[in-house]
C-alpha cells in the first residue's frame, strides 16, 4: 500500500516570481560616465553676470565651494552690518538643520559659513524675512 501524504498549505513556501535581469531591456549594460556630458553648453561663460567692484558692495553674494570629496560648505557675505548675525545664525541652523559658523574675513568683513549646499534655502530665507530683497541676493557657484 503506498500513502499519499498531504501537507497543509499553510506548510508550503509561496510562489515567488522569478528574479529580475541584472540590466533591463533598452538600459545599457554599462554605466559609465560619458565625457561629453561634462562640457558647458555652447556660449557658456560663469562671469557673464560679474561686473567691476562698482556697487558690489551693497548686494549679498552666497556661495559655494567644494572641500574634498562630495563635501562642500556654503558661504554668505555682505549681509547688513545692523543685523545680529548671532541670531541669523542660529535660525538657519534650526530651520535647515545644517552646521554654521561666522567667520571674520579682513576684506569681506563677517561671513557666515553653512555645511553643505545651502544656497536655494538661504535665499528664500533671507527673502521670506524681509533680510534683504530678492535683487539683491546674487548666487554663485557650479
Amino acid at each position: 500500500q503506498v500513502y499519499h501524504h498531504r501537507v497543509p498549505e499553510t506548510l508550503v513556501a509561496p510562489h515567488r516570481p522569478p528574479p529580475r535581469p541584472r540590466n533591463p531591456p533598452g538600459r545599457p549594460t554599462r554605466r559609465c560616465m560619458n565625457i561629453e556630458n561634462l562640457s558647458k553648453p555652447a556660449g557658456f561663460d560663469p562671469f557673464e553676470n560679474a561686473q567691476d567692484d562698482v556697487d558690489q558692495s551693497s548686494d549679498i553674494h552666497i556661495r559655494v565651494q567644494q572641500r574634498n570629496g562630495r563635501k562642500c560648505i556654503t558661504t554668505v557675505q555682505g549681509l547688513d552690518a545692523a543685523l545680529d548675525l548671532k541670531k541669523v545664525l542660529k535660525v538657519i541652523k534650526k530651520e535647515y538643520c545644517c552646521n554654521g559658523n561666522i567667520q571674520d574675513d579682513e576684506a569681506m568683513g563677517q561671513v557666515l559659513q553653512f555645511q553643505g549646499d545651502q544656497r536655494q534655502n538661504i535665499g528664500k530665507f533671507l527673502v521670506e524675512n524681509q533680510l534683504a530683497p530678492k535683487e539683491k541676493i546674487k548666487t554663485h557657484g557650479f
